[in-house]
């Protein structure tokens, strides 16, 4: 998953987040756009599948290191810690079935929702992943709960595992087709500021060998 030239420089993203612009919520406005009939047809069997949610991890040892470290992480902004922890567990789950990288799906969270599950937008975008209800009609089925964890999940997953299939892996474009603002470097890079100084982790063997 390669990374666009168009993020801002290093020093930019850390003025951009001394003053705090990845703590608010903007919320996403995914714009329609018609589908072929098999682009929708694989998009409505990948939200459709409902494998539970407990695997995906490499080893029992990743799954314990990764969820310790990211429910610390996350304990003030979701302070209950079994909800904390299914959360964590469905995060990493549907990421990882999207072929995303999990701690790129926290970064799109927190700025998308800030971690409110029943967030609402001036738009109508709902959930965690400010999932855009025509969505549903489109993908889904129409007894789909947007605010429910793994449907929302399931569905932003999905959505940017789309996007950044158009856009051949670019993470940039992706995440300004997923908010809606394709071309405007705001968005992408408070995902990334989000991303990379919120919730960047690597196993503890990888971390060894530097």
């Amino acid at each position: 998953m390669r990374l666009s030239g168009n993020f801002l420089p290093a020093v930019l993203l850390a003025s951009a987040l001394a003053l705090g612009l990845t703590q608010r919520a903007v919320a996403g406005e995914q714009a329609y756009e018609p589908l072929s009939a098999s682009v929708q047809a694989a998009l409505h069997a990948a939200v459709s599948d409902r494998a539970a949610p407990e695997t995906g991890f490499p080893s029992a040892d990743e799954k314990s290191n990764w969820l310790a470290e990211m429910s610390q992480r996350l304990d003030r902004r979701m302070t209950d810690h079994a909800a904390r922890l299914e959360f964590l567990k469905t995060v990493y789950y549907e990421a990882k079935r999207a072929g995303l990288d999990p701690q790129l799906v926290l970064g799109v969270i927190q700025v998308e929702s800030g971690f409110h599950k029943y967030a609402v937008s001036r738009s109508g975008a709902r959930g965690f992943m400010q999932v855009m209800p025509f969505w549903v009609k489109l993908i889904g089925q129409k007894n789909n709960n947007l605010f429910h964890l793994r449907t929302n999940l399931r569905y932003g997953c999905t959505i940017l595992r789309h996007y950044l299939d158009i856009e051949h892996g670019d993470i940039y474009r992706a995440l300004g087709r997923y908010n809606g603002s394709l071309g405007q470097p705001e968005y992408p890079n408070m995902v990334r500021g989000a991303w990379e100084n919120q919730w960047n982790w690597r196993p503890r063997v990888m971390q060894s060998l530097r």
